[in-house]
């Protein structure tokens, strides 16, 4: 595969498994994401007196990363120690989990406005169910998303019943997998839906979750450019790139 949007569709129909991110590929979630880490971390650092938080903070740290793992390498940018917490600390503690939480809150309160999912992204999705209908060769098909809150986007957008497996942070975090950019989400939902993974696809918008398709030597990596630009999900090990699901339906 070149390192190029293809002239012509990329046939994932061929494949055995179809593993979507989440947040920025099925939904558009990450918009929300942005908004609460944004919210959170502007008033965290200027109490703390540091360097302002940007919105390139959350490309470079926090975009498709496990929660805590994304706190920490922002606090790191920053020179702040916290200490770790843990998942049971409250939105009020100066800790890395305590922090999470305080975006988590905001974040949730997001979404009980409604999720609306991209328009392309259903095309796609009834596009494999139709033709599972029709008794044609449909891929396996699984979310794959670092965000603890994955089930409750998917049925605020009408979805949760359309996947096989979801592998979210809270998989993440009961089978000690490590975060994107490493294989092991991605690798344990190929193996839970029984899929080598020379025969999946990872559809991924984030630069860490590309390179976790990569890491994993997934037989196809598709970049979806929300934002991250083209030649950075390339860069990161993307095969093709696409702007919206849809075009790989020709």
């Amino acid at each position: 595969m070149t390192n190029d949007t293809p002239s012509t569709p990329v046939d994932i129909f061929s494949y055995e498994a179809l593993l979507f991110d989440l947040d920025g590929v099925i939904t558009p979630t990450a918009k929300l994401h942005r908004q609460a880490w944004a919210r959170m971390f502007s008033a965290f650092l200027d109490s703390r007196g540091a360097r302002p938080y940007t919105e390139q903070d959350y490309f470079d740290f926090l975009d498709g990363r496990r929660r805590d793992e994304g706190i920490q390498a922002l606090l790191d940018s920053r020179g702040i120690s916290l200490p770790l917490g843990s998942d049971s600390d409250a939105a009020t503690e100066d800790t890395v989990h305590g922090l999470g939480t305080r975006k988590n809150e905001d974040f949730l309160a997001l979404v009980a406005e409604g999720v609306d999912a991209y328009e392309g992204s259903v095309q796609l999705l009834d596009a494999i169910r139709d033709r599972g209908a029709s008794g044609e060769h449909v891929p396996h098909i699984a979310i794959v998303s670092s965000s603890k809150n994955a089930r409750q986007v998917l049925e605020a957008a009408g979805l949760l019943d359309r996947f096989e497996v979801i592998v979210d942070g809270v998989v993440a975090s009961e089978e000690k997998l490590r975060g994107k950019p490493a294989p092991d989400t991605y690798e344990y939902g190929a193996k839970k839906l029984g899929v080598p993974v020379d025969k999946a696809v990872v559809l991924e918008d984030a630069t860490s979750g590309v390179a976790s398709g990569r890491a994993g030597h997934f037989g196809l990596v598709i970049g979806v450019d929300r934002g991250a630009g083209k030649q950075a999900l390339l860069d990161h090990g993307a095969d093709v790139v696409v702007q919206d699901l849809a075009e790989l339906l020709g």
